[in-house]
């Protein structure tokens, strides 16, 4: 653990410069003694280090000072891959693995260069979820990625709307869309996938499983995402829209569905209006989605979805009036 420490140390310093005591603290995660004391450490090793007291002091390494040991670990190189997720990187277990190869890889660049990283790194930051979305409780997530690190198989029971089911799982990848955890798996039927937040538990077996050669994850998932968002889009609807308020179309439907929409759009009428065709999962889920658009949106068909409309605007109505 120390040596590990040591080295992170000795990355900072030559990755950032002169750093003060209580900024390595941070960074290390320990005491500002426990800094000097590895400082002491490193120079007893022959590292050329050196402390100055004072506001404008610090711990640095002699200048030209460069260690070759920056190279990476297996789990710092798979950590490498999640540079650009550090929250996939830490619900994985790989957060602080991914921080020191990172430390590695900047300690490796040139100075010009690993300046310019630093600057990306300041400027620019990736938040995948959507807004309001709160992230999913995901308590074995651990386990499903020991479970893909090392092909073992997996025991899961997992929870569908309406039972809880056991399932045998060869894991085969990890997919995080939108802030929420998805394993594909393979069963003794097909290729699947999981939402991990329904996973009830999950127990690794003694067994080791030969993952498909021809499997491709990021092929796999774009296929079963599309697959899965048009067998959703169960039912239709005709309707007009005023072509100043088609962009709503996106706050509140599927973007496949508003995809397939747009493509069945007329050219608009005389009033600005365009005719197309809405798919959605359900006809309450086409009135939510179509409810904000207020009186830009007229329902031409099916009946059903007109009559539902209409009794909301009516409910609403009476609710307002004086």
């Amino acid at each position: 653990m120390r040596a590990s420490r040591l080295l992170q140390l000795l990355l900072i310093l030559q990755t950032r410069g002169r750093s003060t005591a209580g900024e390595l603290a941070e960074e290390l995660e320990v005491s500002v003694r426990t800094v000097y004391r590895d400082v002491e450490a490193l120079s007893a090793a022959g590292v050329p280090v050196y402390s100055e007291p004072g506001r404008a002091g610090g711990v640095q390494l002699v200048d030209g000072y460069r260690t070759r040991l920056t190279g990476l670990t297996t789990d710092e190189a798979d950590a490498v891959l999640l540079a650009g997720s550090p929250g996939a990187a830490a619900d994985l277990g790989l957060g602080t693995v991914l921080a020191t190869a990172q430390l590695k890889v900047l300690a490796a660049l040139p100075p010009e260069l690993r300046g310019r990283a630093t600057r990306i790194a300041e400027r620019v930051h990736i938040d995948a979820p959507g807004w309001f979305h709160r992230p999913d409780e995901t308590p074995t997530l651990n386990t499903v990625a020991d479970a893909l690190w090392h092909d073992r198989r997996l025991q899961v029971r997992y929870g569908r709307k309406d039972k809880v089911v056991d399932r045998t799982l060869d894991p085969l990848g990890l997919v995080m869309k939108a802030g929420t955890w998805y394993l594909v798996a393979r069963d003794s039927t097909a290729i699947r996938s999981y939402r991990v937040s329904r996973i009830i538990s999950a127990d690794l077996t003694s067994e080791s499983f030969t993952r498909p050669t021809d499997f491709d994850l990021s092929s796999h998932w774009s296929t079963a995402a599309d697959d899965f968002a048009q067998s959703m889009l169960r039912v239709r609807a005709r309707c007009r829209i005023a072509t100043t308020h088609l962009r709503m179309l996106r706050l509140m439907n599927e973007p496949a569905a508003v995809a397939e929409a747009l493509a069945t759009a007329t050219e608009p009428d005389t009033e600005g209006w365009v005719e197309l065709t809405l798919p959605s999962e359900s006809y309450e889920v086409l009135a939510h989605g179509l409810m904000p658009l207020g009186e830009y949106v007229e329902i031409l068909d099916p009946p059903e979805l007109r009559a539902r409309m209409a009794e909301t605007a009516a409910r609403m109505h009476a609710l307002y009036h004086d």
